[in-house]
Order: structure tokens, then sequence, then C-alpha cells
């Protein structure tokens, strides 16, 4: 990335374990005001979101942004589906290869560039058991590399 200042508000971390990300794309977000002051509060979960493609434009679906604590009477609807900003070239790509493949698309992360927020969505393939073993595995086989080097550095 560039030298774009992005502040970072919630990461999907389930489907970096869930899935195989095959490809990710970056896409705005249709916001109201006090979504967006609720995300810079940091208040947005992504657990079991996705994102579809309907009638040519592409919607996000139950992620839940709290509603915002300072508004009044007219605060957002936590899980409402949120429209997905994409270039037409874009959304014919992904709408072939959802159809095609069988893939999913899963926000990966939510975040502020340049006072905008931004979702990276992910083209993703689920996992097996086996894989999730084999990535907790190795996971667990790196952490011991680096714990051995770090005593050989101190001796």
């Amino acid at each position: 990335m560039t030298n774009d200042k992005i502040k970072i508000v919630t990461t999907n971390r389930k489907a970096y374990h869930d899935y195989h990300i095959l490809e990710t794309f970056e896409a705005g977000i249709e916001l109201v005001g006090t979504e967006v002051k609720s995300l810079r509060e940091g208040k947005c979960n992504l657990k079991d979101s996705y994102a579809a493609i309907k009638n040519g434009e592409i919607f996000l679906l139950n992620v839940h942004i709290s509603p915002y604590s300072h508004a009044t009477a007219f605060n957002h609807d936590p899980t409402r589906t949120r429209k997905l900003l994409l270039r037409r070239l874009e959304i014919d790509k992904l709408d072939g290869k959802i159809k095609e493949k069988g893939l999913t698309l899963v926000p990966l992360k939510i975040y502020f560039k340049k006072r905008r927020a931004k979702v990276e969505l992910g083209l993703v393939k689920g996992k097996h058991t086996y894989d999730k073993r084999i990535d907790i595995a190795k996971r667990d086989m790196e952490r011991e590399l680096k714990r051995e080097m770090k005593q050989k550095v101190h001796y």
C-alpha cells in the first residue's frame, strides 16, 4: 500500500482460520452518519458476515455496527444491509467467480483510508478440518522456532 494513513477498525480473524483467501478487493461502504461515528469508536463486529450480489449490486450482510452512544432517537439499525461501492467490471468478475466455482465473499477488515470507510473483501474457499489442523501445527512450530532462536541469542 502507499503512504495513505490507514486506521483499522476491525479484523475478521475467524475468516483467516476458516477459509483459504484466494483474492482480496477494496470496496467503499455506503453508511449513514451514526454508523461512521460508531465505526470511529471501533464498535463493529464482522463475525458471520458476508457479501452477496443482487441485481448487479453488491451488499454487505450481517455486519454488526453498534448504535452510536451519543445519538438521539435517529440511530441506525445495527445489522442493516449495506451497499458496497465497487466498479462494474469488478462486480461482474466477482459474480462470475462466485457462480462458477462456488466461492464466497467475506469481509476481512474494515478500516478508514483518507477519512473514508473501506472494507477489504476476500474471495474465499472453505477449509476442511484437516487444513485447519495443519495451519495450527505450522503456527505452533514457528512459535517454537522463534522461542529457541531467542534463547540462543541470550546465551
